[in-house]
């Protein structure tokens, strides 16, 4: 699962983690929740003449997807995640996975250690960055729903997998992650069918992310500064957990 994610770099290193991509400036969100503005990456239309740059452009969409045939969302549950073992043969994200594939910039995400009601545990937050620093990007999908007045809200969701070993003390899944020499790859609806990219969605390997125990401010939607990213002590070392649940706070876009 994840429900709380982050986008705090540069507009001139996102552009160069995506091979020049176009973009406006905008502001460092430390809290990023479910039914928000995301940002995403998607295929172009096509090359310029003479450029040799891939071409992709960023777009703004409703994090939380919506598929083009529910008729109200307000009776359709927030899809802000989608289980890659399963996207292809799901009705809700078939032809995302077919004809949508997005990538989805981030510094890093959220997730909360849930301990069992007997322990008497509190819920523990984590922000779980890059080992090595910078963007990562997650595999995403998009759908644009269309309302019975005609107008058009475009949707996304970010694909999950199991766990690697280094998250899954914590919990039982994690953002599939896109490394920059699959993008294109990935972003080729045309051509790659689900089936054909389906190795990309693997847990990344162990050491990629780094863990970060975190007070509860993430858990507030109306928390948005750096001050979440602050480390704080824990006193006992981590156990597998039994079952997790995202983070509530969730907004309402409808």
């Amino acid at each position: 699962m994840c429900g709380r994610f982050a986008l705090t770099c540069s507009v001139a290193d996102l552009s160069d983690f995506f091979s020049g991509l176009d973009l406006d400036d905008f502001p460092a969100r430390y809290n990023i929740a479910p039914t928000q503005p995301i940002l995403v990456v998607i295929a172009g239309e096509g090359r310029e003449r003479g450029s040799n740059l891939p071409d992709r452009r960023a777009v703004l969409v409703r994090w939380g997807l919506t598929p083009g045939w529910v008729k109200d969302p307000k009776d359709f549950p927030l899809l802000i995640n989608a289980r890659a073992e399963t996207a292809i043969g799901k009705a809700s994200f078939r032809a995302a996975m077919r004809h949508r594939r997005v990538l989805i910039p981030a510094s890093g995400f959220y997730e909360w250690r849930r301990p069992s009601k007997e322990s008497g545990e509190k819920p523990q937050a984590y922000w779980i960055r890059p080992r090595r620093g910078g963007v990562v990007a997650f595999a995403g999908l998009m759908e644009t729903w269309s309302s019975a007045d005609g107008s058009e809200v475009d949707t996304g969701a970010i694909l999950t997998t199991s766990a690697n070993g280094g998250i899954s003390a914590i919990h039982d899944r994690m953002p599939v992650v896109i490394n920059p020499e699959d993008f294109s790859r990935w972003l080729n609806c045309k051509t790659q069918e689900p089936r054909e990219v389906a190795d990309l969605m693997q847990p990344v390997q162990d050491d990629f992310f780094e863990t970060i125990p975190v007070s509860d401010k993430v858990n507030k939607v109306a928390n948005m500064g750096p001050d979440l990213h602050e480390p704080v002590a824990i006193e006992r070392l981590l156990n597998a957990p039994e079952k997790q649940r995202p983070g509530d706070g969730q907004l309402s876009f409808f």
